[in-house]
């Protein structure tokens, strides 16, 4: 069976002790489209994030990226196929330079060995791949500075050069915009949106700003208690009386 989607899950489910945390979630994910998944606290959003990139096995059900069976494969074998995360808390190299994060990315999608402790300018190719990576984030002027240092939004804006540079074309988000500062948050929903627009990558983003999901998104899917409720696009889902 062949399908055009980027990512798709058939009646993907996940219970824990009899507790349905993910249940029977079917949704696709078009090349290119940006995808705003919201829900209040609770209704199993970064639990299907969970499922989807291999942190939790699932009870039930089917994920494919592009044709690709995914399944029930590792979280290493899917991130090796194209699919990357961030997670609500940042999570980067904090001892290594904001360069050596993205290199280790772009030299394990190159094929490199990913090794912390090899120096940086070895690889020219990844170094390469790494420098436009935080070209676009806006982050060059910081490259040699140490991951640790950077504000809680340039460390999201690294995150997002991480999964840049290692070549994703489905990228998940999980509250991007988690603690930023409001001044902070247009410049991070503008690279973000060129993930889709300028990068073709496709984008699933977990989100509590609602302006910022209705800005960005194509179509918008809302979950409480594990389920779908629906998947539309955002004028669709906002005059949704149900939502």
């Amino acid at each position: 069976m062949t399908s055009n989607a980027a990512i798709r899950v058939s009646d993907l489910s996940l219970a824990i002790g009899g507790a349905k945390i993910v249940d029977g979630v079917t949704l696709e994910v078009a090349p290119g489209e940006l995808l705003g998944i919201i829900g209040p606290n609770g209704a199993g959003k970064t639990s299907l994030f969970n499922l989807i990139s291999g942190l939790r096995p699932a009870t039930r059900g089917k994920i494919f990226l592009g044709d690709d069976d995914i399944t029930t494969e590792s979280t290493a074998s899917r991130a090796s196929k194209g699919l990357g995360r961030t997670f609500q808390t940042s999570s980067v190299f904090t001892m290594l330079s904001v360069l050596e994060n993205v290199r280790l990315a772009a030299e394990a999608a190159m094929g490199g060995s990913m090794k912390i402790t090899r120096r940086a300018y070895s690889f020219k190719p990844a170094i390469e791949k790494a420098e436009q990576a935080l070209d676009a984030v806006g982050l060059s002027d910081k490259k040699f500075s140490f991951a640790g240092s950077l504000s809680h939004g340039d460390k999201r804006r690294l995150e997002i050069a991480i999964v840049l540079a290692s070549d994703a074309k489905v990228v998940m988000l999980d509250e991007p915009m988690a603690g930023m500062s409001v001044e902070n948050v247009p410049v991070l929903t503008e690279i973000i949106r060129s993930l889709s627009r300028d990068y073709n990558r496709t984008v699933l983003m977990v989100e509590h700003h609602m302006h910022v999901v209705l800005g960005l998104a194509d179509r918008i899917a809302v979950m409480h208690q594990g389920e779908l409720l629906i998947c539309a696009d955002p004028q669709t889902v906002i005059s949704d009386p149900t939502v």
